[in-house]
């Protein structure tokens, strides 16, 4: 069962978070959703936030959790939205499960293989001493050897919890996590073209969607569009929300 947070009442809107993320990451977007009509579930994906942690980690296992996810709660004809890894879920989704989406928002990533590119990331989370962490600052100290972007730091900082009184850890599983950046930027072929309609939103900053892309992202998906956040790196739904919203609640309510 994977955690998740739910705001609002209305049609369902089912988020995805990226690689190392966590539901929180999407919680002041998904509140604005939630005042505007939308049943919004925020969902920690296995091995990430409070949700199941396995061994078992691959795309396949990943859309088939969203999906008796959305069974268990009774969600038919969502709207879902995924960021990143998220995205490659959402899209992984579409592909098996294409009867329960009504429309598709693929944040920055598209459909091809990625090579893996996350090994400074995770060498510097495995380079945490928690027997030396006593407070958050220590934790950001520790990993500030390894990780000098300040606003990277924050963001896996966000997965820093206490796990009892003495003793902090991580929400994800960094020891299955580290061992998957294969998988993560991997790609199968989408067999069956998709016909949801579907939104590619990409950072006017970030490598992540080039202009060539696209022709790959119309093979896999009959209905696609793509829109480009100007002043955005890969992170474009935190970095301009304002813009991502504005232009993700154009797409869902066209």
């Amino acid at each position: 069962m994977l955690h998740s947070i739910i705001l609002g009442e209305g049609k369902p809107l089912v988020i995805l978070h990226g690689f190392l993320g966590m539901a929180d990451n999407w919680k002041t977007l998904g509140k604005e959703w939630s005042e505007n009509g939308y049943e919004v579930h925020l969902i920690d994906q296995r091995n990430h936030g409070r949700s199941l942690h396995s061994v078992d980690f691959n795309y396949t296992l990943l859309a088939k959790d969203v999906h008796d996810y959305c069974i268990d709660h009774q969600l038919e004809n969502i709207n879902l939205i995924g960021h990143s890894m998220g995205g490659k879920v959402a899209m992984k989704v579409a592909a098996d499960f294409p009867q329960l989406i009504s429309k598709l928002v693929i944040a920055d990533i598209a459909p091809k293989t990625y090579a893996p590119h996350h090994s400074d990331i995770i060498n510097g989370l495995k380079s945490i001493n928690f027997d030396e962490i006593k407070n958050r600052k220590d934790a950001d100290e520790q990993l500030s050897k390894r990780i000098p972007d300040f606003g990277t730091r924050q963001f896996l900082l966000k997965s820093l919890y206490r796990i009892d009184k003495n003793r902090y850890g991580w929400r994800f599983n960094l020891e299955v996590l580290g061992d998957s950046q294969e998988m993560i930027g991997f790609q199968e072929p989408i067999q069956t073209q998709i016909n949801i309609p579907t939104l590619f939103v990409r950072g006017a900053n970030s490598g992540y969607i080039n202009d060539n892309d696209f022709v790959i992202i119309e093979h896999a998906f009959a209905k696609a569009d793509l829109k480009t956040i100007p002043n955005a790196g890969h992170w474009l739904h935190a970095e301009q929300p304002e813009i991502f919203y504005n232009t993700v609640t154009s797409f869902l309510t066209d």
